[in-house]
């Protein structure tokens, strides 16, 4: 027997660039389980009716979990937020659909009367875990007999604009909207419901003496309202010299947590909550490695087949821009209409921090759904190693 769950509210963290050897990162100082507890805490303290000895397990997704990231991050979390220790956690991976995962899990785990009420969500702090993670081994027996298996995520995306045909020109036009619908959303307030802020304590240097200050995080520091096509086209190549693929028109690398609370119809009920949102099906699908980043052009018709819907029943689609070049062929390829993928812009202007973003998308999409009065909406996204993901959501209030 299935039972009824209902999406009650998602909160987010500010997504944050990365700290690099040669640039600081603003949240470079908070461990990434301090971050997920703080999303953890805000959507606690944004439903006061329920109490935290209700909450009956943590799903965290993480697309790296090692070092702070490791140790069953979801536990962790659950600890550090100060849930009592009967709310149990776990960790979950499915790269950068990880978050998206978190949710779908916890869901299924409610609807089969596992859990009443559960948090999930997902969290990466790129500034402390590189791309492949400390110590990477990949497998011999695949690098001979499916290296593609381990191409870089910017290879994969020069192997679809060469067999979708996306030229450099459109890559760039791609990145230069996601900067302006970013930028335009920032500017309305459009993430204002979504983001808890988060403070960060630095020292930093005033007439030569070391000060310790504390620096809120409000906004996300990714949004460049500079941004230009000109400015786009004279970027080089990252990936190999002849290609088409920039640091311009891929997704940035980021630090940021996203936390999504659910819970069944009883515990609706019983704890006075308003339902927001329900799911109505998630897929997935798999695909050639080589060119992981149209993978959704199979797992979007999926889910939408299995809730009964078509593309058209959509009034907002949320598809992870972790390239221009694979968003551009799925919207061609399906014949998505473009205003309405990403309409506050995505991972290109925004940033993505790989476990958080499938949960950072869903609160997005959820808050524009909501003040769009839409009814249904999509969320999904590539997958390295060759995989889409894709969750189709009916806005309740």
């Amino acid at each position: 027997m299935s039972r009824d769950v209902f999406i009650i509210d998602a909160v987010r963290t500010p997504i944050a660039k990365a700290g690099t050897p040669k640039r600081r990162g603003t949240l470079e100082m908070v461990r990434p389980d301090d971050l997920i507890a703080i999303a953890i805490e805000a959507i606690l303290g944004r439903t006061p009716t329920l109490p935290p000895p209700a909450i009956d397990d943590l799903v965290i997704g993480c697309a790296f979990p090692e070092a702070e990231q490791g140790f069953n991050i979801g536990r962790i979390a659950a600890l550090r937020a100060g849930l009592p220790f009967t709310t149990t956690g776990m960790t979950v991976n499915r790269f950068c659909a990880s978050g998206l995962q978190a949710i779908i899990s916890a869901h299924d785990a409610i609807a089969m009367g596992r859990v009443d009420v559960a948090i999930a969500g997902g969290v990466e702090s790129m500034t402390r875990l590189p791309m492949a993670g400390n110590q990477p081994f990949l497998n011999p027996a695949l690098t001979g007999s499916h290296s593609d298996t381990y191409l870089s995520m910017g290879m994969t995306a020069e192997n679809v604009a060469h067999q979708f045909s996306v030229s450099r020109n459109d890559q760039d036009a791609f990145a230069y909207e996601s900067h302006r619908r970013a930028v335009a959303a920032q500017g309305a307030g459009h993430f204002a419901e979504e983001i808890a802020p988060v403070s960060v304590a630095r020292v930093i240097y005033e007439g030569g003496k070391a000060v310790e200050k504390t620096i809120t995080l409000t906004a996300d520091e990714g949004p460049r309202p500079d941004t230009s096509t000109e400015s786009l086209a004279r970027l080089k190549p990252a990936f190999t010299a002849t290609g088409s693929v920039t640091a311009g028109n891929a997704s940035q690398i980021s630090d940021g947590a996203a936390a999504v609370l659910l819970a069944s119809a009883e515990a609706v009920a019983t704890h006075h909550l308003t339902p927001r949102a329900r799911i109505a099906s998630f897929a997935t699908t798999g695909n050639n490695p080589a060119i992981m980043g149209v993978a959704p052009i199979d797992a979007i018709p999926k889910a939408l087949a299995r809730a009964g819907l078509t593309r058209d029943s959509l009034d907002i689609i949320e598809i992870n821009e972790a390239f221009a070049s694979q968003c551009l062929a799925i919207i061609k390829t399906l014949e998505l209409d473009p205003a309405k993928v990403n309409v506050n812009g995505g991972a290109i202007a925004l940033g993505h921090p790989l476990g958080c973003t499938g949960a950072r998308i869903f609160a997005t999409a959820l808050n524009e759904a909501t003040r769009r009065g839409s009814t249904y909406f999509g969320v999904g996204m590539c997958v390295g190693g060759g995989q889409g993901a894709f969750a189709v959501a009916e806005r309740l209030s």
